[in-house]
């Protein structure tokens, strides 16, 4: 059995593990520092390793909280952070339970790209698995090792497309290190169930690649078929290993990341969080606005200014939504306008990557339109003669929702609803505090970043931010408790259905469209109910009734606290 069971098998509320000294202390799963009992210390041999105060889980977490208040930057805090994850996880999941509106920015977006950038600095311990090209035959060896035998879920990640920041090589294990963490933080899941990995096949980062202390293979990415079989000797290797794991694709460039979720996800339980997770908050989101204007979405226009993974996943999940409310196919993708780089997909316009065919309008759809200009057509053109009334930016592109635009969209719906759902901050479409002006406080505007609250009509208004932490956490508690062996897009849709279920928008029109993101932990049980129940519809779950389906997820949530230790001799 390994050392992580040891910390989860606990009878009657006891952990009992044959560690001692120096080992328990060093193991950041089981350490509890000075909060280990004088008996404790004696039986487990760690008098005059610790200092004599015998303090509790509320002492160190005011302890490491005047640490981190005392950090200059958001970037110091992360690392602090990471430190205290590697030395003593209670206390780490502990401190995010009890600040996390404070600290879910800081140990996960926005200043986790950051953390990806600096990565090579702030490496200090093991922590996940980093598989790299250059160790394609020994994958198998590697996650052989039995601290794995608990693993249940894994992140994983090649760290092409990091946020909004590009290629960041080895560096991107920050993205999976982050995710497995909210996995715990935010969903319960136990800690050692969790597995963060970064394929490491090089990186195209100039930077990266002549950086001394860079700590990846220096060595331009492998492409092509090299590249796609080391993917299959490694989702083969995670097969033979845990059979019925869940495996999260995270932060892959677009194209591959639609290859490799389609390859895979009838193969294994898989799904990608950058298509479907974001996908499912976005609609979640929407459906949650939409109801606060008092038109359903079919009879919304959509203008979405980013046609990339994201995109096309929150695409094809409204699509799903509008043939419920009773739309067909093609009229649902008449109301959705989509861009590239280049303007709007259009028959004939430039750059239409394989995947982005179902958004591309045939021109008869714009025939008769008053254009600005003879090229491209453009967002400004789109809501002049569309009359768009929902605006989504998963573009990356600063600033790209002007003025103009925003008051031509706000000149014709009362409502406007508008989402800048790019990430970290520095890559919004536009900040809330402008969108609110610039539409005389009527927009419903929801982010990807984190922004302070905005004064409208002389009240604070939060504003929402739409993080893929309100599904994802949740979306894998209700796989893992159900034990579902796929992930269906009806189980994706569930998901936003769940959120949406728990607006505030339902009391009162005029509030905040997401709960406040301290209550995420709330969120993921809700959501993973849901997921659950759908899975079973399915039939890719055994079938539980509700009650057992609430003790099961009671059960399996696992809560940071300090447990009684007995020494197994």
């Amino acid at each position: 059995m390994s050392e992580a069971s040891e910390a989860n098998k606990a009878n009657g509320g006891v952990v009992r593990t044959h560690l001692h000294g120096i080992e328990l202390l060093s193991n950041s799963r089981l350490n509890k520092g000075t909060a280990f009992t004088e008996e404790e210390r004696t039986a487990f041999g760690l008098h005059g390793l610790l200092p004599p105060h015998i303090g509790t889980l509320e002492d160190q977490r005011e302890r490491r909280k005047r640490v981190l208040d005392g950090r200059a930057t958001p970037f110091l805090k992360y690392s602090n952070m990471r430190d205290v994850q590697d030395n003593c996880e209670t206390l780490f999941y502990s401190l995010i339970a009890n600040y996390t509106e404070e600290l879910l920015p800081i140990v996960y977006t926005p200043v986790v790209g950051e953390g990806c950038q600096r990565f090579s600095e702030i490496w200090r311990r093991p922590r996940g698995l980093f598989v790299s090209y250059t160790h394609k035959d020994r994958i198998e060896e590697i996650l052989a090792d039995p601290r794995f035998d608990d693993v249940r879920c894994i992140v994983v990640s090649d760290g092409e497309r990091i946020l909004g920041l590009g290629d960041q090589g080895a560096g991107g294990m920050g993205i999976p290190i982050g995710k497995m963490a909210l996995y715990t933080a935010l969903g319960g899941i136990p800690p050692e169930h969790c597995l963060p990995i970064l394929l490491d096949v090089g990186t195209d980062n100039e930077e990266r690649l002549h950086d001394p202390i860079y700590i990846g293979w220096q060595h331009k990415r492998i492409r092509g078929p090299e590249y796609d079989a080391f993917v299959e000797e490694f989702v083969t290797a995670v097969e033979r290993r845990w059979p019925h794991i869940l495996l999260q694709w995270e932060d892959f460039a677009g194209v591959n990341a639609a290859i490799l979720l389609k390859r895979y996800r009838n193969r294994l339980c898989t799904f990608n969080d950058d298509i479907q997770g974001t996908a499912a908050i976005a609609t979640g989101t929407l459906l949650a606005a939409v109801r606060a204007t008092g038109r359903p979405l079919k009879e919304q226009t959509i203008a979405m200014f980013g046609s990339g993974s994201a995109g096309i996943g929150i695409g094809d999940l409204l699509i799903a939504r509008m043939k419920e409310e009773g739309l067909t196919e093609e009229k649902a993708r008449k109301r959705i306008y989509c861009f590239n780089r280049y303007g709007l997909l259009v028959e004939g316009c430039e750059g239409i990557r394989p995947g982005q065919e179902p958004l591309v309008h045939k021109r008869a759809d714009v025939a008769g339109w008053k254009l600005a200009g003879t090229g491209a057509i453009s967002l400004l053109d789109v809501m002049r003669n569309a009359k768009v009334t929902i605006l989504l930016g998963v573009s990356a592109q600063t600033g790209a929702f002007t003025e103009e635009i925003v008051r031509e969209m706000a000149s014709h719906t009362e409502r406007p609803i508008i989402f800048p759902l790019s990430n970290p901050t520095s890559k919004s479409e536009a900040k809330p505090a402008d969108l609110l002006r610039w539409t005389e406080g009527r927009a419903l505007v929801g982010t990807g970043s984190p922004f302070d609250p905005v004064e409208v009509n002389g009240k604070l208004m939060r504003i929402s931010q739409i993080n893929n932490s309100f599904i994802f956490p949740g979306l894998a508690l209700g796989i893992l408790v159900s034990r579902s062996t796929r992930v269906s897009d009806a189980m994706i849709m569930a998901s936003a259905k769940a959120l949406a279920s728990l607006s505030p928008t339902l009391v009162d029109p005029n509030a905040p469209l997401l709960p406040p993101i301290a209550d995420c932990r709330k969120v993921s049980v809700v959501v993973a109910e849901a997921v659950a129940k759908q899975a079973m519809a399915d039939g890719t779950a055994e079938k539980m009734d509700d009650e057992s389906l609430r003790e099961s997820l009671r059960a399996y949530v696992w809560e940071p606290v300090y447990l009684p230790y007995e020494r197994i001799p």
